[in-house]
């Protein structure tokens, strides 16, 4: 990625760089908002008390996050519900053409598709002044749902293997789904659009670049993919 996060002549202050962050900030904090409201839901579905208590702990977690990022837009003085208002209807369109089908199914959701997510925004982070960095970094970082996913999937797998094939056409369908999403809300948003391919004062990636950032963002995936136990 770049070096220089904020650009030679593009500050925290200036209205487009503002514009970006309030975007960028906004698609986190109804992501967060969206991830405690499935887990919790998801919580409800799991088979033992453990399952249970860990899938409502990850989503206590993600709705931290959301205070955070609400807290920061406050700070700017942007309204939470305003700044996620663009993001509702493509981020629910995602999770409704996503929607698990088991409760092995909301695990791999949980840790594939949310993953490539904020691999996505962690590469976007890059571009930003460091305080906004730190806190995008934070949000995104796991909440401790990596290792609890792959211990109950891989468990799951060794009772029933023939469960492998089908989970393992699961995670390359939500693949395909988030990298698309990542591209259309990129592409919708020229704030973040800009934040990435820069503008005529601030330099950004350039076509190389971005190519070999959607390819992190595969191999991310290939790896989580690797320690499920399921084929990418």
């Amino acid at each position: 990625m770049s070096e220089q996060p904020v650009g030679a002549s593009m500050t925290p202050q200036d209205p487009a760089y503002a514009e970006a962050v309030v975007d960028l900030l906004g698609v986190l904090a109804y992501g967060e908002l969206t991830a405690f409201s499935r887990l919790a839901a998801d919580a409800d579905l799991a088979p033992g008390l453990a399952a249970k208590a860990e899938l409502s702990r990850m989503a206590v977690a993600e709705f931290r996050h959301f205070e955070q990022l609400r807290a920061r837009l406050e700070e700017t003085g942007v309204d939470v519900q305003t700044a996620m208002e663009p993001f509702v209807a493509p981020i629910d369109a995602f999770h409704e053409r996503t929607a698990p089908q088991t409760w092995l199914e909301g695990l791999v959701k949980a840790y594939v598709g949310d993953g490539i997510a904020s691999d996505f925004y962690r590469e976007v982070s890059a571009f930003l002044d460091p305080a906004t960095h730190a806190l995008v970094t934070n949000v995104v970082k796991d909440s401790g749902q990596a290792a609890f996913v792959v211990r109950e999937v891989r468990a799951a797998i060794e009772a029933d293997p023939k469960l492998a094939g089908r989970l393992a056409l699961w995670g390359r369908r939500l693949v395909g789904e988030a990298l698309s999403q990542a591209q259309r809300v990129a592409a919708d948003r020229d704030g973040l659009a800009a934040l990435l391919v820069g503008s005529a004062d601030r330099p950004g990636a350039d076509l190389g670049e971005l190519v070999r950032m959607f390819g992190r963002l595969t191999d991310g995936h290939t790896r989580r993919m690797a320690a499920l136990g399921l084929a990418a």
